[in-house]
């Protein structure tokens, strides 16, 4: 048998109803796997539900004593850096613009609700690796505070990481010196 002529061989044609068939598998997994997540994501919410308001920011928070850039990564509860809050915008991440004052350490965060730590609240910082699931390499300031009675944990990345260290020592002496205070307010009452 002899090949045919070139004139009679016919050319591959690509099967272009499975490509679309594929691409259009990938998108509805794609979007199916996007609305699982929105699921949890609501769901953690709901049960989160009972979380109590979020104190309001003041209109004067007072002078400051320290001030800086960055980025908030979101909040956990307290040694649970896996489980994070998201009830009243705390799971949402965002740039933003830390104040710490005398009363308090202000949040401000565009595009998301600001955020007001009472002084009375904070229960101390630290230096972590990450939290609420993001690892830094150059690592977090963690606040440590409560909201009426339940410990929260809240993730910052300042624009320059050399000022954590810096940052973790003012918020723990604020809440030492605070917890002080209330112990030896609370030792001065009598029955």
């Amino acid at each position: 048998m002899s090949p045919a002529p070139l004139a009679m061989q016919q050319a591959k044609v690509h099967d272009w109803a499975g490509h679309i068939g594929w691409a259009v598998g990938l998108v509805i997994l794609i979007g199916l796997i996007y609305w699982l997540m929105r699921q949890g994501w609501n769901w953690r919410r709901t049960l989160q539900a009972d979380l109590p308001e979020l104190p309001a920011v003041p209109d004067d928070p007072g002078p400051a004593i320290l001030e800086s850039g960055g980025r908030y990564h979101g909040s956990t509860t307290a040694g649970n850096w896996l489980d994070r809050v998201v009830a009243h915008g705390l799971g949402n991440r965002s740039l933003a613009e830390l104040t710490l004052t005398g009363r308090g350490l202000l949040v401000r965060r565009p595009g998301a609700e600001d955020l007001w730590i009472p002084v009375e609240d904070l229960t101390g910082a630290r230096l972590e690796s990450g939290i609420a699931g993001k690892v830094v390499p150059a690592g977090l300031l963690v606040v440590g505070w409560t909201l009426q009675g339940r410990a929260l944990d809240s993730g910052f990345r300042l624009d320059r990481a050399d000022d954590h260290a810096a940052w973790a020592a003012e918020v723990e002496q604020l809440a030492t010196g605070t917890t002080a205070t209330r112990t030896t307010k609370t030792e001065g009452v009598t029955p």
